[in-house]
């Protein structure tokens, strides 16, 4: 019997660190500050969230910079705006995403999203991927009044694409490992996101090297 394939995306469908990374730098320099975030060297930071971006920044305040104690809860809404106007421009669609989400559903499997990123922005992101119609539901961060790795978030995604059917997660953060795990599901994490083979320190039952490999893996995991 088919099952649900669920994805997160930042860092698992998409490398969309040079577009969160702007994002992030474009509040220092709003500030007077430089660019406080380097796009490749902060990939992993910028998959763990806006905030963490920011705090990353802050951390690295040139000498006699002061902020605001309530900086970022200024600077973080003016974030989430300024990525949303450029959401797109350096975000890549890791290789193989296309061809495995097409030959997972031609295995009969119902496709949805699970992520930590705001729901408007993961729709708007996954339309503008062209990728949007393949999934069956998304689930955001503020979808529910819970996010990963509360196990709720996923268990509502399943329930949106096929209620009671067998399941797994894909990810590339720590996060998702835990998702699962709370889930009771098992986990593929990805190697080719910023930890690369590093990853494989979380345990996950499964590592994931190329979109390639994901549909021989469904067909193992969910019948």
């Amino acid at each position: 019997m088919a099952g649900v394939v669920v994805f997160d995306l930042d860092g698992t469908l998409a490398d969309t660190s040079g577009d969160l990374i702007a994002a992030a730098n474009a509040c220092f320099t709003a500030r007077g500050l430089p660019a406080l975030l380097d796009p490749k060297g902060d990939a992993l930071t910028a998959f763990h969230g806006g905030r963490a971006m920011l705090r990353a920044g802050y951390a690295r305040l040139p000498e006699g910079w002061l902020l605001p104690p309530d900086a970022e809860e200024q600077d973080y809404p003016r974030l989430l705006e300024n990525y949303g106007a450029a959401i797109a421009t350096h975000t890549r669609l890791y290789p193989g995403v296309e061809t495995a989400l097409e030959r997972l559903a031609g295995q009969g499997h119902a496709l949805a999203v699970c992520t930590n990123k705001p729901e408007a922005l993961a729709e708007t992101l996954l339309r503008e991927l062209g990728i949007r119609e393949t999934f069956a539901s998304l689930i955001g961060a503020d979808t529910l009044p819970v996010r990963k790795p509360d196990p709720r978030p996923y268990q509502a995604a399943v329930i949106a694409a096929r209620p009671g059917a067998r399941s797994f997660l894909i990810g590339d953060t720590e996060t998702d490992r835990k998702t699962a795990a709370a889930a009771g599901v098992p986990v593929a994490l990805v190697t080719f996101g910023p930890e690369g083979e590093a990853i494989a320190r979380l345990a996950p039952e499964a590592l994931l090297h190329h979109f390639d490999d994901l549909p021989d893996l469904a067909a193992d995991w969910l019948t």
